[in-house]
Parts: C-alpha cells; sequence; structure tokens
C-alpha cells in the first residue's frame, strides 16, 4: 500500500482559497491515479477530483470543476489540491486516496484534513 499524509486544511471565509497537499511514500507511483474525496458531518464521503499520476490526466465532481485543481509534483512525491471561491458547503474533511490502475476504486488512504469555510 501507499502512505498517504495530508497537510494545508484550516479555516477560511467564504470566497477564500486554501491548498491542500498529500506527500505519498511506499510505492513508485506511476501506474496509480491521486485523488481527493470529503466527508461532511451527517453525510457520505464524496469524490472530489483525481489525476493521473503518469500522464495528468484529471477528473473533477460537477460541484467543484471551476474552483478547484488537482495537480501533481512528481519529484516530490506529492499531489496538491488548489481550492479557490471557498464556500460553505465546502466544509468538510478531506483526504486523499491512491489507487493502483482504476481511478473508481481507491485502497489507500490518509487521514484527512480538516477544511472549515465559515460565511
Amino acid at each position: 500500500q501507499v502512505q498517504l499524509v495530508e497537510s494545508g486544511g484550516g479555516l477560511v471565509q467564504a470566497g477564500g482559497s486554501l491548498r491542500l497537499a498529500c506527500a505519498a511514500s511506499g510505492r513508485t507511483l506511476s501506474s496509480y491515479f491521486m485523488g481527493w474525496f470529503r466527508q461532511a458531518p451527517g453525510k457520505e464521503r464524496e469524490f472530489v477530483a483525481t489525476i493521473s499520476w503518469s500522464g495528468g490526466s484529471t477528473y473533477y465532481a460537477d460541484s467543484v470543476k471551476g474552483r478547484f485543481t488537482i495537480s501533481r509534483d512528481k519529484a516530490k512525491n506529492t499531489v496538491y489540491l488548489q481550492m479557490n471561491m471557498l464556500k460553505p458547503d465546502d466544509t468538510a474533511v478531506y483526504y486523499c486516496a491512491a489507487s493502483l490502475g482504476s481511478r473508481y476504486e481507491y485502497d489507500s488512504w490518509g487521514q484527512g484534513t480538516q477544511v472549515t469555510v465559515s460565511s
């Protein structure tokens, strides 16, 4: 499995920005998809975005398209989630995840980082 450690969460006002980072270790990531998910209180975990580590193809949930950007730094083995124009509905614990070969099923997860957007 891949070990994942998220950072960068915090409290921000609506309309503000945050950048999350996820440092990966333990595996060569060339065949992986690296994704971000989130879980708000009382709700199920939902997909946010994912990126193909090798080719850089990206996919987003409709709710974040145009506001969030996922990227990766191969030299640092780190994936980022740049979040702009944040809304109170974006408040959640954000999780980084890794999937070998599929952008739909993830088998390695980070511990999560809290993002709180105040109105």
